[in-house]
Parts: structure tokens; C-alpha cells; sequence
């Protein structure tokens, strides 16, 4: 009979949670997490609004409507979707189902969006039909990322039990996936619009039909290439951390949201920080500069420090408070953004908007090259230190109430992002709009006027420190840290085991019987 763990039970040493650091992923699945991870960034959605506004053409103000339409989607579908994922118990896993039945409706999806450009070729940038084709792939494409995105997550939280073993993971596939070529299609896409671009400035031509082109092939080509490596790790994982037997209630779930400190700590954080207002980096380059490539050049000092920021992070890790290094790896760029608005304002006069050593294309290379080489040092950081406190998070679910809710966990946490972040989107939207950002310039080969130029550069500096900075708040009251995270991961290591244990013997009562006792601890305590 399975009986409950206490933290007396562990000695000093036992409470250090490397004890049983045993790996449970093996290097097929390892490589294929590798992939899978490249294929999260082998895209070139960082031209997506350039996409929409300057290629496809939907109105601004349409879509600042689309974005609200979207947004009020999207919190009724995830409440939805993180229900129906909850409650989910198959012999192929909690997540892994909806992971491989959507790879190909998605992909589909995701194909007809990059093709937009074909469809509606010479229509008015207020076409209705344009607009409602557009909207109404915006929701498809919600709904089916929601089902992924709460389910790659969920994956992730479970395909090992032991915490050193996942930050390995998380670590090597950060690591390795950059030889993969995961940035390769964003540069290649850089490179073609910096080439179509000279070209037309220097002939006094359009270059429409060669930036469609040059945008559907690139967004088609990557979606299928990225498709294919995802489901392949989706047909070779695993999911290891064993699920309540009983599916917990909706009024379980929200109630492992609310008496879980570190998740909601975060969650307010997140919060906070998505109203910050933003711009493109890549619209300031482009709009202003003429100079796509500069993201490339600007990123060539930093190229060596990159794969050496994941060495970092062990030593990060044993130094300073899972606290701390949020923070700091979360907001390290918006603080070194004020610099480099500074010295893009030498010579700026207020009065005429002329002037300015952010319209001159070498000044502000060495001073993006100077922030890259910096941020780059937080790099590997960044890229763990998330995940692993939402990880964690998670972990300390399991630990206090006896079952796990990522589900709903993890739509909880990404509404209050959303909600904020929906906000933000549509704000810059509409500001873009109101300031007299110029649609037809970049096809046509114009200029942006010099107020807008100026817009566009403080969006991308200096807003988004003033805007987003308020995230920090909440995780000065982080405290999931030092013994309190040992005995936590000693416990739950303990109770895996014995719950693996009655499982492999088909003794389903007894791991019932288990989370009964860990739910009655829980309410009589509370």
C-alpha cells in the first residue's frame, strides 16, 4: 500500500535533488527534441506583420479589428481547449494525440496563410473579401495552435521525471538546434528583401510581384521542412510523469492555479509585461535604414559567445536565485535599449524630426552590434530559465495537491499574457495608423515621412522599456529556491518511483489511494 512521503525521510544529502541524476531520454528522442526545437524557429515569422501590412495588404484598420476578433477567440477557445486536454487519458499519452493529429491540418493552415499574396492579387487594401479570407484564417490558425502550443508544453513537463535530466535536455537542444539551421530561413529571407530592395531603389521600380514571390515561397518552404521534424519527434517521445489515474475536476484544476505561488507569480509577471508597447526591429531597418542585412551584420561579433552562453548557465544556476536570473535574463535587452536610443538621438532635432544619428546606417550598426555582443551573453540563459521555472511550477503542482494540471495551467498562465499582449497588439496597431505609416512605400520604393521614421525607431528603443518594465514586480516574491525546491524534488522523486512501481504492477488502487491522501493533506491543511 502506498503510503505518504515525508520530508523527514530524506537525509541532507538525499535533499540535494541531483542525487539521482539518471537520464530517461535517450539520444533518439534527444536528437529528435533537437529538431523539434529548431523547427519551432525555422520560419520566417518575424516578417509576419510585414507580411500582412506591406505585402498582403489588409488595411490597418481592419486589422486592428481582426486582432480584437482574435483576441476575445481566443480566450473562450482556450478555456475550451485546455478542458478537453485535461481530461484526456490514452494509451498514446495526455498530449502526444493532439500533437500528432493537428501536425497536418496545421500545416495546411499555415500554407494557405503564406499564399494570401496569390489569392488576392491587385484587391484594394480595403477588400471585405481580403479581409474576411485573412480574419478567418486568423482563427483557425488560433485554434489549432492553442491545442499545440498547451500540448508542446505539456510534453515537455513530462517527458522525464527527474529536473537535472530536463534542464540537460532543455540545454543541449538550445545548444545544438543553432547547427540545424534554425535561424537560416530568417537570414536567407534578409538577404532577398535587402537585394530587392537595392534593386528597385537603384532602377525607380516596383518590386511587388518579386516580394510575393519571395514571401510565399520562403513561408511555404519552411512550413512543410518544420512540419516534417516536428512529427517526427512526436512519433518517437515519450511521455514519462504519470497523470492523476483520475482526471482532476475543473474546479480541481483552477484551484491548483490559485494555491500555486510560483505560477501565479509568473503569470502576473507575464501579465504586466505584455502591455509593454513594441515595435519591429526589422521595420526600423527596413523603413528607415534600407538595410535588412544590418540584423546580420549587427549579430557577427556575437556569433562565438552565442553557443558559449549555454556553458554559462550550470554555473548561473548554482550562483544566483532562479529569481534573479529571470529577471535579469527577461529584461537585460529593454535596459541596454535605453543606450541605444540615446546615441540614435546625437543630433536629433525634436522641433523638425530631422537629424539624428539613427537615420545613418554605420552609427547604429556599431551600436546594435555593441547591444547584440552584450544580450548575447544571457542568451543560453534566457533560453532555459523560463521553461525550467514554468517547469518547475508545474512540479510543485504535483507536489502539493497529488496531480498535475498543465492544461489548464498553462492556458491560465498564456490568457493573462494574451489579454495584456492583445492590448498592446492592437494599441501599436492603431498608433501606427494615427502617426501616418505609409502602406504602399516599401512596394513602391518610397520614403516614410520623417516623423514616422523617428516613430518607428523609439517603438522598437525606447517605448517598450517604458512600457514593459512592470513584469519585474511580482518575481521580487519568488521564493521556489534553495531547501524549499530540494526537499520538494527528494519528495516527488520518492513518490514517482512508488507510483511507477504500482503501475508496472497493474495496482491501479493503490496509486489512487495515494492521491487521496495527498488531497486530504492538502485540505486539511487548508
Amino acid at each position: 500500500m502506498a503510503q505518504q512521503v515525508r520530508s523527514a525521510d530524506f537525509t541532507e544529502e538525499q535533499l540535494g535533488y541531483v542525487y539521482e541524476n539518471r537520464r530517461y531520454v535517450g539520444t533518439k528522442e534527444t536528437l529528435g527534441f533537437i529538431l523539434w526545437d529548431a523547427a519551432q524557429t525555422m520560419n520566417i515569422n518575424g516578417y509576419s506583420n510585414r507580411f500582412i501590412t506591406n505585402i498582403v495588404k489588409v488595411d490597418l484598420g481592419y486589422q486592428a479589428v481582426a486582432k480584437s476578433v482574435n483576441s476575445v477567440w481566443d480566450i473562450v477557445n482556450d478555456i475550451f481547449t485546455a478542458a478537453v486536454v485535461e481530461k484526456t487519458r490514452t494509451r498514446w499519452g495526455k498530449f502526444r494525440p493532439y500533437l500528432l493529429g493537428l501536425a497536418l491540418p496545421g500545416a495546411i493552415i499555415t500554407i494557405l496563410y503564406w499564399c494570401m499574396p496569390f489569392f488576392f492579387a491587385g484587391k484594394a487594401a480595403d477588400s471585405i473579401s481580403k479581409f474576411i479570407f485573412y480574419l478567418m484564417l486568423e482563427i483557425l490558425r488560433e485554434g489549432v495552435s492553442t491545442f499545440q502550443s498547451i500540448s508542446r508544453t505539456g510534453l515537455l513537463a513530462t517527458i522525464t521525471p527527474h529536473p537535472v535530466d530536463r534542464t540537460r535536455l532543455i540545454t543541449v537542444a538550445n545548444f545544438a538546434s543553432g547547427f540545424f539551421g534554425e535561424n537560416i530561413p530568417a537570414q536567407i529571407m534578409t538577404i532577398l528583401l535587402d537585394v530587392i530592395d537595392n534593386k528597385a531603389h537603384k532602377n525607380g521600380t516596383s518590386m511587388e510581384k518579386q516580394l510575393r514571390g519571395a514571401f510565399t515561397g520562403m513561408g511555404v518552404a519552411t512550413t512543410v521542412i518544420s512540419s516534417l521534424m516536428s512529427f517526427w519527434f512526436f512519433m518517437n517521445s515519450k511521455e514519462r510523469v504519470l497523470q492523476s489515474v483520475s482526471p482532476p475536476k475543473i474546479s480541481d484544476s483552477l484551484r491548483s492555479i490559485v494555491n500555486n505561488k510560483p505560477i501565479l507569480l509568473l503569470t502576473l509577471s507575464e501579465f504586466l509585461a505584455g502591455f509593454g508597447i513594441s515595435g519591429s526591429e526589422m521595420d526600423y531597418y527596413i523603413d528607415v535604414l534600407h538595410f535588412a542585412s544590418m540584423v546580420l551584420l549587427a549579430g557577427i561579433p556575437s556569433v562565438p559567445i552565442s553557443p558559449l552562453s549555454y556553458s554559462f548557465v550550470p554555473w548561473f544556476r548554482r550562483k544566483f536565485s532562479s529569481r534573479f536570473l529571470y529577471i535579469v535574463s527577461k529584461n537585460i535587452g529593454n535596459f541596454l535599449y535605453i543606450f541605444v536610443f540615446l546615441f540614435g538621438c546625437i543630433g536629433f532635432n525634436p522641433k523638425t524630426f530631422k537629424g539624428g544619428l539613427y537615420l545613418k546606417r554605420w552609427p547604429m550598426l556599431f551600436a546594435m552590434a555593441t547591444w547584440e555582443f552584450i544580450w548575447t551573453f544571457f542568451f543560453g540563459l534566457r533560453s532555459v530559465i523560463s521553461t525550467e521555472l514554468y517547469n518547475e511550477s508545474m512540479d510543485y503542482c504535483e507536489w502539493k495537491n497529488g496531480y498535475r494540471t498543465e492544461a489548464m495551467t498553462s492556458v491560465a498562465k498564456g490568457l493573462a499574457a494574451k489579454v495584456s499582449a492583445s492590448v498592446s497588439g492592437v494599441v501599436t496597431t492603431a498608433l501606427k495608423k494615427m502617426v501616418g505609416y505609409d502602406q504602399n512605400a516599401y512596394t513602391k520604393g518610397t520614403e516614410q515621412p520623417d516623423k514616422v521614421k523617428f516613430y518607428i525607431f523609439s517603438m522598437f528603443t525606447i517605448i517598450p522599456v517604458l512600457t514593459g518594465s512592470f513584469g519585474i514586480i511580482p518575481m521580487l516574491f519568488y521564493d521556489l529556491n534553495g531547501k524549499k525546491k530540494e526537499r520538494m524534488y527528494a519528495e516527488l522523486l520518492s513518490r514517482r518511483k512508488e507510483a511507477s512501481l504500482a503501475a508496472s504492477e497493474g495496482d491501479l488502487d493503490s496509486i489512487r489511494e495515494m492521491e487521496e491522501k495527498i488531497k486530504a493533506a492538502r485540505n486539511e491543511k487548508h
